[in-house]
C-alpha cells in the first residue's frame, strides 16, 4: 500500500516527465510487447510438441512395394496380420484419392496416381500399450513380403526435439527481454538520480535518509514502468486477436496465439515487469545515493 500511496514530498524530487520518465514508458511497453509474442510463441511450440509427439507416437504407416499384379494380394495378407496384432488399434488401406492427397504437393493435385509406380500405404493407428515392431516386421516378411514398416520414430523425434528446443528459446526470450528493461530502467533511474544531486543533498541536510528518498525513485519508477506495461501488453494481446486462427491445413503458422486458460498469462506480465522495475530501480538507488555520500 505505501508503494500506491506515495510520499507527496518525495515524489516531487523525482521529475515527474522528461527523458527518464519517456525512456521508462516506452522500454517497458515495447519488451513487455515483445514479451507477449515470446510466450504465445513459447505457449504454441509447446502445444505443436505435444501434438506431434501424441500423434506420430500412436500412428504407423505400412508401405506395400510389389508388381502391380499381387499388391492386392499383398495388402490384404498385411491387414489380415495387423487384424491379428495385440496393440494395433485399427488399420485400413488408404484410397487412390488419399494418396493423391499426399502427392500434391509436390506434383500437383491431378497426379495420376493409377499410372504411376507407387507402393500401396496401409495406414496404422495404435493403442495406448503400442505394438512389438520388431515382431511385426518378422510376421509381414513372411506374409507380405513387399510390406515396409515405418513407425515414424526416426522423424518424429528430430521434430520433437526442435519444437522443445524452440518452446525453451522462447521462454530464453523472455528472461533477456526482461533482462534488457531492467538495464533501461536502471540506466534511467541513474539518470534522473544524477539530474536531482543537488535536491538530494538538500534533502540529506534537513534530515531524509537515503531509504526516505531511494522510496520515491522506486515507486515512481515501478508506477511508470507498470503502466507502460499494460499499454504494451495490451497492444500485444490486441496483435495476438489479429493473427490467422488456427487450422489444420496452416499447421504452425496459424496456431501462434494463446487458447484457453493460456490467455491469462499475458496478465502476468505487467506485475513482473513492476517487480523487476522495483528491483532495478532499489538496488540502483541504494548505489547511487551511496555514492553521493
Amino acid at each position: 500500500m505505501a508503494l500506491l500511496s506515495g510520499d507527496g514530498s518525495a515524489d516531487r524530487v523525482v521529475p515527474p516527465s522528461g527523458f527518464t520518465a519517456h525512456l521508462t514508458l516506452f522500454a517497458a511497453g515495447v519488451m513487455t510487447f515483445l514479451a507477449v509474442f515470446a510466450l504465445a510463441l513459447s505457449l504454441a511450440t509447446g502445444r505443436l510438441a505435444d501434438r506431434w509427439g501424441d500423434e506420430l507416437a500412436r500412428a504407423s504407416t505400412i508401405r506395400i512395394s510389389a508388381p502391380p499384379d499381387q499388391i492386392q494380394a499383398q495388402t490384404e495378407a498385411a491387414l489380415r496380420v495387423l487384424d491379428t496384432t495385440e496393440g494395433v488399434s485399427s488399420a485400413r488401406a488408404l484410397t487412390t484419392d488419399e494418396q493423391r492427397s499426399l502427392l500434391a504437393p509436390w506434383f500437383g493435385a491431378n497426379v495420376p496416381v493409377e499410372a504411376l509406380p507407387i507402393p500401396q500405404l496401409i495406414e496404422v493407428i495404435e493403442t495406448s500399450d503400442g505394438f512389438d515392431s520388431a515382431g511385426l516386421r518378422l510376421r509381414l516378411s513372411a506374409e507380405a513380403p513387399g510390406a515396409v514398416l515405418d513407425d515414424h520414430t526416426r522423424w518424429r523425434r528430430p521434430l520433437v526435439a526442435a519444437a522443445n528446443r524452440l518452446r525453451a528459446l522462447g521462454f530464453l526470450s523472455i528472461l533477456l527481454i526482461g533482462g534488457a528493461m531492467a538495464a533501461m530502467i536502471t540506466l534511467a533511474a541513474n539518470a534522473a538520480l544524477a539530474a536531482n544531486a543537488q535536491v538530494i543533498e538538500v534533502l540529506r541536510l534537513v534530515g531524509a535518509e537515503d531509504r526516505y528518498i531511494a522510496r520515491a525513485f522506486v515507486r515512481r519508477f515501478t508506477l511508470r514502468t507498470a503502466t507502460g506495461a499494460l499499454v504494451g501488453m495490451l497492444l500485444g494481446i490486441v496483435a495476438i486477436l489479429f493473427l490467422p486462427s488456427a487450422q489444420e491445413e496452416g499447421g504452425f503458422l496459424t496456431g501462434l496465439g494463446f487458447q484457453g486458460g493460456q490467455w491469462l498469462w499475458p496478465i502476468l506480465l505487467p506485475p513482473v515487469a513492476a517487480l523487476v522495475a522495483f528491483l532495478a530501480t532499489r538496488r540502483a538507488a541504494l548505489r547511487v545515493l551511496g555514492d553521493l555520500t
